[in-house]
């Protein structure tokens, strides 16, 4: 066992279903429907220009500033997949541009989520491929190893295991356990759908929030008499 250098296959992946089912919820409603706990962090920002992210993920963990292994996953990847390394969050030298994004795009690759930067940061904004990283340098990567592929990984206190369902869109990045998408799926479509009708009475000039006084209350706060 070569642990630190090693290339696994996934045992499993979410059922593509998921996939398409999560595509249509925002990522703060599916945040939110797992108590806010599953986050990658405020540093992973979209390098697309829109579009949202929706995957099953292969992971890599790769030292700093090295793309060797994230070469050999996207070799892996099959249509519908997210590659999601974690390089550390460095950002003194990127781990892709141009070239490997389009060789992933026509692999079927359909997003990335990189802890490390990218360049070619014009070629990510008009190919429009989901992308997701903590920054942008033109300084090339290394391309030495170690890593691994198919592995546990985190990032910013968010862990990912192969096969994982990978959500983007402008707020950021989530990640749902494959064991746990039916019950968040339906946690989030409840969460959408009161947010949507609260939305409404906002528009019709009915919405009438009250909580926040009844809290203020309970916490001994002086608040101004009626009348």
């Amino acid at each position: 066992m070569a642990i630190g250098f090693r290339v696994r296959n996934r045992s499993r992946v979410v059922d593509r279903k998921w996939v398409e089912k999560f595509k249509e919820l925002p990522v703060a409603n599916v945040s939110d429907s797992m108590h806010r706990m599953y986050a990658g962090g405020a540093q992973l920002r979209p390098m697309h220009r829109s579009g949202k992210l929706a995957g099953r993920a292969i992971t890599v963990k790769a030292p700093p500033g090295d793309n060797l292994m994230l070469h050999k996953a996207m070799d892996m990847a099959v249509d519908g997949d997210v590659i999601v390394m974690d390089a550390g969050g460095d950002v003194t030298h990127a781990l892709m541009g141009e070239m490997m994004l389009d060789y992933a795009r026509r692999r079927g690759v359909v997003g990335f989520v990189l802890n490390g930067a990218i360049r070619d940061a014009d070629a990510f904004l008009e190919m429009n491929l989901p992308s997701f990283a903590v920054g942008i340098t033109h300084r090339g990567p290394y391309k030495n190893g170690p890593g691994e592929i198919n592995c546990p990984i985190a990032i910013g206190g968010m862990v990912i295991m192969p096969g994982d369902l990978v959500l983007g869109d402008a707020d950021g990045v989530v990640v749902v356990p494959i064991d746990d998408v039916a019950e968040v799926y339906e946690r989030t479509v409840a969460k959408h759908a009161a947010e949507n009708k609260q939305i409404e009475n906002i528009k019709a000039g009915t919405h009438k929030p009250t909580w926040f006084d009844d809290a203020l209350a309970k916490s001994g706060c002086e608040l101004p008499q009626e009348g």
